[in-house]
């Protein structure tokens, strides 16, 4: 591999590390702060996701490694590199976090899968790792959406732009359902 491409993908790597660092801090938050009568399976579906999460991360960070570079993993690095803003739900809902955390998986998917595009002939390797990575993140995605979706395949929280507003999708169409 070349010297160029190695930056490049230790580039877009620890943006990938940053994306799910992020992800599973955010994933403790909506743990501690879900409430409701769907909380105690909410509760116990988010761990595993974390602890899965947080294994990827070292993956990432190591990969980083092997390929030469210096994963950075501080809180402040994250908050200096990230586009994206802070998880936006306090306590809420099962249904209200599960809304919003549905756009939180569509987001890091969607990235992690232009990395493992633009690592498909420079690295193999690296891309094998995205991978395998994102077949646990759609899985996670499916388990939250499971909750968000009708009979008929509708998710409620079609169409919402932001965390707050597919959090209330999610839990308006909870509340108008018998």
């Amino acid at each position: 591999m070349s010297s160029q491409d190695s930056s490049r993908i230790i580039g877009m790597l620890q943006m990938r590390l940053h994306a799910l660092n992020d992800l599973h801090l955010t994933l403790k938050h909506v743990h501690w702060n879900v409430v409701g009568p769907h909380f105690i399976a909410v509760h116990e579906m988010l761990d595993p996701q974390v602890d899965k999460v947080r294994s990827m991360t070292d993956d990432i960070a190591e990969r980083i490694s092997t390929l030469g570079g210096e994963p950075t993993g501080t809180p402040g690095a994250l908050v200096d590199a990230r586009s994206w803003s802070d998880y936006s739900i306090g306590r809420a809902e099962a249904i209200a976090h599960l809304g919003a955390l549905d756009l939180v998986y569509t987001a890091v998917i969607e990235d992690h899968r232009e990395c493992m595009q633009a690592t498909e002939t420079s690295d193999p390797v690296t891309q094998d790792m995205l991978i395998e990575q994102l077949r646990g993140l759609e899985l996670f995605q499916w388990f939250v959406r499971a909750h968000l979706e009708s009979s008929g395949g509708e998710l409620s929280t079609r169409g919402a732009t932001t965390e707050s507003g597919a959090a209330g999708q999610a839990a308006d169409q909870a509340r108008d359902q018998p």
